[in-house]
């Protein structure tokens, strides 16, 4: 029952305005965030499908103390999720109209001509839909072990290795237990898109990190060799600083930061289950921090991944929408020039990433453009990912080094990644060098985006 309130508690908070999806997720208070984002995510997705199965089935004309956001995660479910697991007396209720439901789907499929219930979700889905068919990604921790040992782990669990995938066509046309490796990224494992992998024994002891392809490229792109100090400046709830730590081999410092207590208690658990060392966890605006201050005097590269509108994530529905109105972008777009300024501004930094999870302009381009123009010749974009097919929207001249990813080009979450480089003296130019893009971050040496990594000499744990 607990799960079904939490859900309608945050579609009642978008509809009102209060936030985006995630951060209304991770301040309910529900422990299990990431079946609650699941499930309002979907529900999210069909929304419009659930309102009218609602009005044709009268059921909250029938149940008048039932409120519409917890019907719709109810009728959600039933219907199309996993069959009510629970719920107390909701899940009674539910039930008893089911009957009901299922057969005003049915004609819902006849008047539409469809068989699928997908085929039901409205043309403005689309984006939705497509994310949907997204895979599942999975990035070997290397901290604990190493690429060819998860390989050979999921053999042994029944799955088959197809190899190195050739093409975005090759992921998409993935199904049943197969998996291969992934074109771009050298240590990351892709999957079908329904694979769950949450019970799997590799994923509970840290060997393995559930995170989506678009979210593996900030850390990637950013590549401090071993030793370096590193600041991750909005970093909870932590994959992207387990990253990090794997691409030092926990040999370095990283300092985290993030405002949000819940959202730190989410990340110390992740970390500390990913085994990461060197990392110094403060729950600190990162605005208030001091590039002064001599603690931070060898950070030379910094990951920030500020708060966004959220619109690139698979789930959008009508509370998503007014999420990104033009006063909320314009909000979070001085948000995001103030704290990439203050990042520019730490004496010893070399190179930093700015990504989002946006599809929005305003804070993208229009934020890096900006910012390049305060610093003037301090500071230039580097051409991240040469390779890479989805580049950045042309609103300024050397726009096209940054990168963009979608779930229709890239097979992969809406994401934004730029990478700013601090000029040496006289060169003011976008840069090209193939730096960390080409290197593989684990062993410090260069190699083409998406090579297949070298085998270590050295095994960590092996997983039996």
């Amino acid at each position: 029952m607990a799960l079904y309130s939490a859900a309608a508690a945050v579609l009642a908070g978008l509809e009102r305005g209060e936030g985006g999806l995630k951060s209304l997720v991770y301040n309910s208070g529900f422990p299990h965030v990431r079946q609650l984002y699941a499930l309002v995510s979907e529900t999210l997705r069909y929304a419009s499908v659930l309102e009218k199965l609602l009005d044709g089935a009268a059921l909250l004309q029938a149940e008048k103390k039932l409120a519409p956001q917890l019907a719709k995660v109810l009728v959600y479910d039933l219907l199309f999720g996993k069959g009510l697991k629970c719920g107390g007396r909701w899940k009674a209720l539910a039930r008893r109209h089911r009957a009901r439901l299922e057969a005003e789907l049915a004609r819902m499929k006849v008047r539409h001509k469809v068989s699928r219930n997908e085929d039901l979700l409205s043309p403005e889905k689309a984006v939705s839909a497509a994310a949907a068919r997204v895979p599942r990604y999975v990035r070997v921790n290397t901290l604990k072990t190493c690429v060819d040992d998860v390989i050979d782990f999921f053999k042994r669990q029944g799955y088959a290795y197809l190899g190195k995938a050739a093409s975005v066509e090759e992921l998409k046309a993935l199904s049943g237990k197969k998996f291969l490796l992934d074109l771009h990224l050298p240590e990351l494992l892709v999957f079908p898109s329904q694979t769950d992998l949450h019970d799997n024994l590799l994923y509970t002891s840290g060997h393995i990190i559930l995170q989506d392809k678009a979210s593996c490229l900030p850390a990637f792109l950013l590549g401090p060799v071993a030793g370096s100090h590193v600041i991750d400046a909005c970093a909870a709830p932590g994959n992207k600083t387990s990253h990090l730590a794997a691409i030092l081999n926990n040999k370095g410092q990283i300092f985290a930061f993030d405002v949000d207590p819940k959202r730190m208690a989410t990340m110390n658990t992740l970390l500390a289950r990913a085994g990461v060392a060197g990392c110094q966890l403060a729950q600190q605006d990162f605005l208030t921090v001091d590039p002064r201050d001599p603690k931070y005097s060898r950070v030379t590269h910094i990951l920030l991944d500020p708060s966004c509108s959220g619109s690139g994530m698979v789930a959008r529905g009508p509370g998503e929408e007014v999420a990104s109105s033009a006063e909320r972008l314009q909000a979070l777009a001085g948000f995001q020039r103030r704290v990439l300024n203050h990042a520019l501004s730490f004496p010893a930094l070399q190179r930093l990433v700015y990504s989002t999870c946006s599809l929005h302009q305003e804070e993208n381009e229009d934020v890096v453009q900006a910012v390049l123009q305060k610093w003037g010749s301090a500071f230039r974009l580097v051409t991240a990912f040469p390779s890479w097919p989805c580049r950045g929207l042309a609103a300024f001249s050397g726009a096209e080094s940054c990168l963009r990813a979608s779930p229709a080009e890239t097979l992969t979450h809406g994401f934004f990644v730029a990478v700013l480089e601090r000029c040496k003296e006289g060169a003011a130019a976008p840069s090209s060098l193939p730096a960390t893009a080409k290197e593989n971050p684990q062993a410090g040496e260069r190699m083409e985006p998406g090579a297949a990594p070298k085998k270590r000499k050295k095994k960590k744990q092996r997983v039996k």
